[in-house]
């Protein structure tokens, strides 16, 4: 007899991530994502739930499906990216960004780069340039920023000169960590 997938319904979800998470119960649950017993789109849609913190423990989660089990994650690409410029959630944004900014990465999956190719990332860019300048953005969420924009610059070569006189707008009025992922981002740039 074959043994059956307990599969967690979206609202069992909820209960469970209202609660706080450890770094090994995310990366249990990311697992559990892999082994088809949470649905990939329910984390997607309770990103945006309106618990803040059951918002920030399921884009942790996908985060970690993201980095452990990315062929899981990329079915889902178009979705996260249509989503993307809705998050408003800071403690989201994190996980979005870096997420966002692996997907961009001239090393990310062959697939994941055609969907970047292939898709309209105006909208993405113009979320990620609002997020760099908004002053109640983490520095983190501002780190991966200029990751993205550092890396969107392949598709569209206009985000360069940009973005340099953003991070000069920016430099002095962010931390000394921001200061340093500025001097990396031009080291890229060049």
């Amino acid at each position: 007899m074959q043994s059956q997938i307990n599969f967690i319904a979206q609202f069992e979800l909820v209960r469970l991530f209202e609660k706080p998470l450890t770094k090994k119960e995310i990366t249990d649950f990311a697992l559990m994502a892999k082994d088809g017993r949470i649905d990939v789109a329910d984390l997607l849609t309770l990103n945006f739930h309106q618990n803040e913190q059951v918002a920030f423990r399921s884009s942790w989660i996908l985060e970690n499906v993201f980095l452990s089990y990315p062929s899981l994650f990329t079915p889902y690409a178009f979705i996260f990216l249509e989503k993307f410029s809705l998050q408003k959630n800071l403690s989201c944004c994190r996980n979005y960004g870096k997420i966002l900014a692996l997907m961009t990465k001239k090393n990310a999956s062959k697939e994941l780069k055609e969907i970047i190719q292939n898709i309209d990332t105006k909208p993405l860019v113009e979320t990620v340039f609002t997020w760099l300048i908004d002053e109640g953005m983490p520095v983190a969420v501002k780190s991966h920023c200029l990751n993205i924009l550092a890396n969107l610059t392949a598709k569209h070569s206009w985000i360069k000169d940009e973005l340099l006189e953003t991070m000069d707008f920016l430099v002095d009025k962010e931390s000394i960590a921001f200061y340093a992922k500025v001097k990396q981002i031009r080291t890229q740039l060049k």
